[in-house]
């Protein structure tokens, strides 16, 4: 199975995300989430594959998302606003946001990996 792989070299949540590929020898094409972050259409799809609210997309962990005061502000934006705004800034996406077309999986759990990747 070869899965894309979102993912920012710095994070350690990706880092053990690439381990579990390694360990289970999963093939996998990696993007820097910064460099190459998904367009507002492909987070689109991502999201609506994944079956998850787009809440669940943001790195509500993340400087950027501190630093542009997030948590207030995306209850009255509308879906396609924050679609926009996470494609605007890979720093602002869960990460590592992984899928092969059909599955989607954001962050790193190794049981969610297990039944996804495995």
């Amino acid at each position: 199975m070869s899965v894309t792989f979102y993912c920012y070299p710095k994070c350690g949540t990706c880092r053990n995300a690439r381990k579990w590929f390694a360990a289970n020898d999963v093939i996998y094409n990696e993007l820097h989430i910064v460099e190459q972050t998904p367009t507002a259409e492909e987070l689109k799809a991502l999201i609506q594959m994944s079956g998850l609210e787009i809440k669940k997309f943001f790195n509500t962990s993340g400087q950027k998302y501190r630093d542009l005061q997030l948590k207030d502000k995306l209850k009255s934006m509308s879906d396609e606003e924050k679609m926009n705004l996470l494609a605007s800034d890979g720093m602002l996406i869960k990460r590592p946001l992984t899928t092969n077309g059909s599955v989607v999986t954001v962050g790193f759990k190794e049981d969610q990996f297990e039944t996804a990747w495995k």
